[in-house]
């Protein structure tokens, strides 16, 4: 049975033919759907936003299962949370059919098996306060399918993402989310809008999570990790937008706190101790808008 991802384009189906303007004109017309697919899910992934920050908020962990392109941007949302919200590393897990060399060179056939996708999942011991992401095209990847079932067995909150309505993963899945991006410009070439509209709906999950976990004070990303120049030029600029206290204030706090954006908007205005604001922030969750009262 052929899927709609991998059903020929009726559009552009000579579009070997066509000059560069046109060709270029439809990728981007057609990457644009992307964005309405993700819209179309919003209360999907709400439900999703809901259901996981219960779970993170607990201890738990964001697992991210895929295979090819899928894994890849699994991964990629995992790793970013890091350096933007301070999200540890430990509880950011991307696993990817074929391993790590799959990030660089497509492994042929280890999205095929089923059994390794329930081991690589095992392998991570996951628990009920878990939440396991997995993200297919198709939305019938084995390795992603024996993931989720390993998943379920263990209590984890399970996600299904996939491009085709109806599929298995989002059927498999406690939650579905159905980004329904139709047949590609170039046929089955689910790196094309498919990834894109996958980019966008984990990007989206991510964040807004983060947000249910304190991480974001108003829209400032006050909780970045100022690991070099660029971020700790950031970081000033947003304790500076948070505060509006003077710019040497600004910085004197920033280096006795160690950058940290969130202890620093505290201490400026609250008027306390480094101290005094760990501590304010620790009895608010994290919440800046509560440790400053």
């Amino acid at each position: 049975m052929t899927t709609l991802t991998e059903s020929p384009h009726t559009q552009h189906t000579n579009l070997d033919r066509y000059d560069t303007l046109a060709l270029v004109q439809a990728f981007v017309d057609d990457q644009a759907l992307a964005a309405r697919a993700v819209q179309q899910a919003a209360v999907a992934l709400a439900a999703a936003v809901d259901a996981a920050a219960a779970r993170l908020q607990a201890g738990g962990r964001l697992i991210y299962v895929g295979a090819g392109t899928s894994g890849r941007l699994g991964v990629l949302d995992g790793v970013e949370l890091r350096p933007t919200f301070s999200w540890p590393t430990e509880r950011a897990v991307g696993l990817l059919a074929g391993g790590l060399p799959a990030m660089f060179v497509a492994v042929e056939g280890a999205e095929d098996d089923l059994a390794q996708g329930r081991n690589d999942v095992m392998a991570v011991n996951p628990g009920i306060h878990d939440v396991v992401i997995g993200i297919t095209a198709s939305g019938t990847t084995p390795y992603v399918l024996g993931a989720l079932q390993a998943a379920k067995s263990s209590g984890a909150l399970t996600i299904g993402v996939a491009n085709n309505p109806g599929a298995a993963v989002t059927e498999l899945a406690e939650l579905g989310i159905v980004l329904d991006t139709g047949p590609e410009v170039i046929s089955g070439s689910t790196r094309l809008k498919a990834g894109t509209a996958q980019k966008i709906a984990l990007n989206t999950l991510s964040s807004a999570l983060m947000v249910r976990l304190n991480k974001v004070y108003g829209n400032l990303m006050v909780d970045l990790q100022a690991t070099n120049a660029k971020l700790i030029r950031r970081a000033e600029a947003l304790t500076l937008r948070a505060t509006g206290a003077p710019v040497a204030q600004v910085k004197d706090a920033l280096q006795a706190c160690g950058q940290r954006v969130k202890v620093a908007i505290v201490m400026l205005k609250a008027q306390v101790t480094v101290e005094e604001a760990e501590h304010r922030l620790e009895r608010a969750q994290g919440r800046v808008e509560d440790a400053v009262r």
